[in-house]
């Protein structure tokens, strides 16, 4: 029996008022041969904001970015970290 261990993307969510991204990853051990699920629910999360780099995310993330994060939401996130700085 070979086991593969495999990461997906099973949860995207858009929240906040400058559409703050969370995405949760599910790391899941599968027969090879079968490919029944052996272990599952291993979860790792991570947020994104209108100002971090996209590059390396997984197709999905990307695409809902590029949607909710139009000129004018970065405009405001960006107005509203200088502002925080100050």
């Amino acid at each position: 029996m070979a086991l593969v261990e495999k990461t997906i993307v099973d949860k995207i969510e858009v929240v906040g008022a400058f559409n703050h991204i969370q995405v949760r990853e599910n790391r899941q051990v599968i027969n090879d041969e079968t490919g029944e699920i052996i272990a599952d629910g291993n979860y790792h999360r991570y947020a994104l904001g209108p100002d971090d780099d996209l590059s390396g995310q997984p197709d999905d993330v990307v695409a809902i970015a590029n949607a909710v994060w139009t000129d004018e939401i970065k405009a405001a996130y960006a107005a509203h970290v200088e502002a925080a700085l100050e």
